[in-house]
């Protein structure tokens, strides 16, 4: 099962030109029928807070730009738009698009990352979910999620699922932190990890990119470094259910108590 990341840098609010950027980046890759292609946040924007333009309906213009490629390529995509909420706030959302084109599901960021204002002009999710990627059940998340392990244990806890994602416009400064953090949910929740960033730079911030694959041990098995391209690898389910089964930690898992108070 390969799965391709495409690391892009990201004109600014600007619809037509990166969707014109991703068509060049799948044009020159190596896919095949079934392959899942993963596009950063907010890819066609930019991590933009001006909502109120940059926000579309179902099935709006993003939305058709991602089911059109997943159609044309045959491939399963997830790339991550602004989407009105039906009442209140947008929500930052990854989108999931089957090989037919349709949309599979859609993930509402759980976290919006505070201290750059985005709860301020983007509503959180309500949990995490997951779907089918041909045997591979796959969660995905977004950017800040990262930072909070206990969403991810949500997800493996409910759902099992054998690959987690994270999209995410990551900025320069704490990249180290985008790189441990990525280890660290895939050894403890025995999973591949697979995060897409973005380079390049837009009003507020610095990005150098770091895609990467992660394997269920920790181990890096692809990086995109700091320059707009694609990364790309195969994932070993048999390998990875084979180590779930000798070290079943997973099975420990427990619901979240609420706090306990002394008498």
């Amino acid at each position: 099962m390969k799965i391709v990341g495409l690391q892009i840098d990201i004109a600014w609010e600007n619809k037509p030109a990166n969707f014109e950027k991703v068509r060049q980046l799948l044009r020159d890759s190596t896919l095949d029928p079934g392959d899942l292609v993963v596009l950063p946040e907010m890819f066609a924007t930019g991590f933009s807070m001006n909502a109120a333009v940059i926000a579309e309906p179902d099935r709006g213009g993003t939305e058709q730009v991602l089911s059109q490629l997943a159609k044309e390529y045959g491939v399963f995509l997830i790339g991550g738009a602004v989407i009105q909420g039906q009442h209140g706030q947008p929500r930052n959302k990854a989108l999931v698009l089957g090989p037919d084109g349709a949309l599979i599901g859609s993930y509402a960021k759980m976290r919006p990352f505070t201290p750059g204002g985005e709860s301020e002009h983007y509503a959180a999710g309500d949990g995490p979910i997951a779907f089918r990627w041909g045997e591979c059940g796959v969660s995905p998340f977004i950017c800040y999620d990262l930072r909070f392990p206990e969403l991810f244990r949500q997800a493996v806890a409910t759902h099992r699922p054998e690959l987690l994602i994270v999209i995410a416009n990551w900025p320069e400064r704490r990249v180290t932190h985008w790189v441990r953090l990525l280890q660290a949910r895939a050894i403890e929740n025995q999973a591949y990890v697979v995060g897409v960033n973005r380079v390049g730079k837009d009003p507020y911030y610095t990005y150098t990119g770091r895609s990467m694959i992660v394997d269920y041990n920790g181990d890096i098995l692809a990086d995109g470094g700091e320059h707009e391209g694609c990364i790309q690898g195969r994932l070993e389910l048999q390998q990875l259910r084979k180590y779930r089964e000798g070290l079943p930690f997973l099975k420990d898992l427990k619901p979240l108590e609420g706090p306990r108070h002394l008498p």
